[in-house]
């Protein structure tokens, strides 16, 4: 099978697709032959290992796993003789926030990981684009705990994570307002948006309006610029690199403060977007498609924080 290699931490032109063994299912593992996968920001700074305290998960001196790639839709191809949560035949989708390999034609994964059926009113792609951005958002909103009536200023609204949020926040009932480029209006609108700030033509930290929350889903922004914007309860928090100082002091200050969400429980979150999505309440938003063969080009243009939503490798199977 043909998979996405590196033997070393560092840029896009490491990787080199190369044909590999199939893998053998153990007893407890399910083989998923992989339709979508995703090129995210995870995968990025687990290419790059950075930053460096992701090594003490990853690999410190090189990657443990050679094979890029942390979600997938795919198809099972065949199961262990122990498993009975998944039959062959069975569509899946998936993810593993420290890696799964998923960047290649064929995957093994235990079946009590996070992987589950798929909907069955979405491609494979679509679903692809419902997992790695889609989970650190809920993560987030499920960790701040906003309810209706409530304002929220998300930065990056268009993004894999900001969109995400931006749903998810509205199906509870928050005002949303999002900052991204005005060109994308119609879009972040469409998702839930009340309303837009174009960072090209504005700076939103010095918007007149006060929240409840500000969300920075692409990790531009500060707790220090973003704080007169914060209601005098107000909840500020990042996914790019967080003062670590401010989430421990600042909710013992009782004022606005600084949150932090550790990703945790994605076999409940696989559960929760899959009913979502067979409800159509969440739209998962495509920005490009790269082939395998042309991964390099999808990691650069991830790297380039340009994209709009998710970037989807597809597999010439």
């Amino acid at each position: 099978m043909k998979a996405a290699i590196r033997t070393k931490y560092g840029l896009p032109e490491l990787l080199k697709i190369q044909e590999v063994d199939l893998p053998t299912p153990n007893d407890n593992e399910v083989l998923v032959k992989v339709y979508a996968t995703t090129v995210s920001r995870t995968d990025n700074h687990l290419l790059e290992g950075t930053p460096f305290i992701m090594r003490l998960f990853s690999g410190l001196f090189k990657p443990r796993l050679p094979i890029t790639g942390t979600d997938f839709a795919g198809q099972i191809e065949s199961t262990g003789k122990n498993v009975s949560a998944f039959k062959t035949g069975d569509n899946v989708m998936g993810f593993g926030f420290m890696g799964l390999q998923s960047h290649a034609q064929y995957i093994t994964i235990p079946e009590d990981k996070a992987i589950i059926t798929m909907p069955g009113n979405i491609s494979y792609e679509e679903a692809a684009a419902c997992i790695e951005g889609a989970f650190y958002a809920h993560n987030l909103v499920e960790n701040i705990k906003p309810v209706a009536r409530q304002n929220a200023l998300v930065y990056g609204a268009t993004g894999a994570i900001g969109s995400s949020t931006l749903q998810f926040l509205h199906l509870k009932g928050v005002s949303v307002t999002a900052v991204c480029n005005g060109e994308h209006s119609e879009l972040v609108k469409s998702l839930g948006a009340d309303r837009i700030i174009d960072y090209k033509k504005e700076d939103f930290t010095k918007d007149r309006e006060q929240y409840d929350f500000i969300l920075d889903s692409i990790g531009r922004s500060t707790f220090a610029k973003c704080k007169p914007l914060l209601k005098k309860k107000g909840i500020y928090s990042s996914a790019g690199g967080m003062n670590l100082l401010l989430v421990l002091i600042t909710p013992l200050l009782g004022g606005k403060k600084v949150v932090f969400a550790p990703p945790k429980n994605l076999k409940g979150f696989l559960s929760f977007i899959k009913d979502l999505l067979e409800k159509g309440k969440f739209k998962p938003v495509i920005d490009r498609k790269y082939p395998l063969d042309k991964i390099v080009e999808a990691f650069s243009y991830v790297a380039s924080g340009q994209k709009i939503g998710n970037v989807i490798i597809t597999m010439d199977l």
